[in-house]
């Protein structure tokens, strides 16, 4: 099930995928201990399939909604 997220909102790492994706005209795999668990990023895109562009620290990268959750809702 793909969530919904949007543009430019905050969203938080909730586990890591096998290895991620740099959303650059050449795109590039990287390990994905790039980013780890629980870092927050920006929405920038949405793309097919429900993938995410994310802007982290470390650049911005292709990730599936699978592995992160919007981070812009205050616990309560």
């Amino acid at each position: 099930m793909s969530q919904e997220f949007l543009i430019p909102s905050k969203v938080r790492v909730v586990a890591l995928p096998p290895y991620l994706k740099t959303a650059e005209s050449m795109p590039m795999l990287r390990p994905a201990e790039v980013i780890r668990i629980g870092e927050e990023g920006m929405v920038v895109d949405r793309h097919p399939g429900g993938y995410w562009s994310v802007r982290f620290a470390k650049g911005v990268f292709l990730i599936d909604s699978q592995y992160i959750e919007n981070s812009d809702i205050s616990s309560a």
